[in-house]
């Protein structure tokens, strides 16, 4: 019998499980119509799946493997690249469907205003839920060139559910100054690095939370393919640790946006994204 030729699977390693055995259903949202500087982060979902084969299912950092973590990969959604309203509707919907079977969502952008529709699902089913933002920029106008709905308003956006005291967000080195004196009274905002979040983990215990990773928040030494680089950042060690102090926390859904592949033809980028997805995926998977 000749070798046949291998075909990579049109799935992340180790997301394999069939939707009903599912806890997690991994979902891409390629959609980037409002970025406000380098277009790119819609292609990212795709570029992902075949180059999460670089690396193992099993994580030596948390002992874990993907393949015992119960994770569905639904594929893409199909989103209409020009009408944002119908892009995040078609999201909030999906999200809907996968937190009404008990399950959480983990998405892949797309930029950052994806992250607005999923939560928004997930809040109609925990209302009482914690943000952690993990971010380069601080992403509070009230809005972009007139526009309120804008990778640069997403968390003004999510803020206006959730209220006061409800979102953390941890790397900020970026943003207008009305911005930053604005969170002072209505977010943890913790710029710079992420050093406080490990002190902050027992305000989550027994809530609900949400987490959303832009990748942006590492520094570009370490991660170029992004629309919006922005010096200063935190390594990959310093933000697997921040993931890794959630183990335990009661997550019910998550997302990884922003990587923009084609800004870094070495692919370390996407290979970078395609591991904090699966530190992600498995940390989420550790709530009992």
């Amino acid at each position: 019998m000749k070798n046949e030729p291998q075909i990579m699977p049109n799935c992340f390693i180790g997301c394999e499980t069939p939707f009903n055995e599912s806890e997690t259903v991994l979902f891409g949202a390629p959609f980037d119509g409002t970025v406000t500087f380098r277009p790119g982060s819609r292609f990212a979902p795709a570029q992902m799946r075949p180059d999460s084969y670089g690396l193992e299912s099993y994580s030596p950092y948390q002992d874990v493997d993907l393949e015992d973590a119960k994770i569905h990969d639904a594929g893409d959604l199909d989103l209409p690249f020009g009408n944002t309203a119908h892009a995040l509707g078609a999201i909030n919907e999906f999200v809907s469907h996968i937190v009404q079977a008990n399950k959480r969502p983990l998405m892949i952008g797309g930029e950052h205003l994806v992250t607005l529709p999923a939560l928004q699902a997930v809040y109609e089913k925990f209302p009482d839920i914690c943000l952690i933002h993990f971010d380069a920029h601080t992403d509070l106008r009230m809005d972009y060139l007139g526009e309120k709905l804008s990778h640069a308003t997403v968390m003004r956006r999510i803020w206006e559910r959730l209220g006061d005291d409800r979102m953390f967000q941890f790397g900020i080195r970026s943003g207008l100054r009305e911005e930053f004196i604005w969170a002072r009274t209505h977010t943890h905002l913790y710029p710079f690095n992420l050093d406080k979040l490990e002190g902050s983990v027992p305000l989550f215990k027994d809530r609900p939370l949400y987490v959303t990773v832009d990748l942006d928040v590492l520094d570009p030494a370490v991660f170029p393919g992004t629309g919006t680089p922005e010096p200063g950042g935190v390594s990959f060690q310093e933000l697997l640790h921040a993931l890794c102090a959630l183990r335990g926390l009661h997550i019910v859904g998550a997302d990884v946006v922003e990587l923009s592949p084609h800004y870094d033809n070495s692919g370390v980028s996407t290979a970078v994204a395609c591991k904090v997805v699966r530190e992600l995926a498995l940390t989420m998977s550790t709530f009992s």
